[in-house]
């Protein structure tokens, strides 16, 4: 068992969510791609629901751009302005801490005014600037290890 002192805290208020050995058990949940704002509250009101009858943390997470399609054609998501408005207004209406995918070092700092965690897709995950980009906000970052990587 690995053995840390590490506990990584995200969001503000009483809308705290705690990762650490320590800590109840907390989930990182959402739709993959974010499809529209209905479909984002309609998830995010029974994903806040189901958390709280467990007891459970929840960050949303969901994705604004799926860049990592096998076909041009499929579709990627809402765009990054769309996403930020509806990922702010998530917080407001659930007050939970939310994540979302960041594929450029230009969208770092952008997605940090309003995103509590910063992901890097699997496929970006040894991208040395795009990370040092993601660190310089001060979020915290959640880096994806595909299992292509050592």
């Amino acid at each position: 068992m690995m053995k840390t002192n590490a506990r990584v805290v995200v969001g503000n208020g009483g809308h705290e969510v705690a990762f650490a050995q320590t800590e109840k058990l907390s989930l990182i949940a959402g739709p993959c791609q974010m499809e529209s704002r209905e479909h984002a509250f309609m998830m995010a009101g029974a994903l806040s629901e189901l958390c709280k009858k467990l007891d459970l943390g929840l960050v949303y997470k969901s994705s604004f751009d799926k860049a990592n399609r096998t076909s041009l054609s499929g579709k990627r998501g809402i765009g990054l302005d769309k996403a930020m408005e509806i990922f702010a207004d998530l917080k407001k209406e659930f007050g939970f801490p939310v994540l979302t995918d960041v594929h450029t070092e230009e969208q770092c700092a952008l997605v940090a005014e309003t995103v509590d965690i910063l992901q890097i897709p699997a496929f970006l995950s040894r991208q040395t600037d795009l990370l040092v980009a993601a660190a310089k906000t001060g979020r915290a970052i959640n880096v994806k290890k595909g299992q292509f990587l050592a």
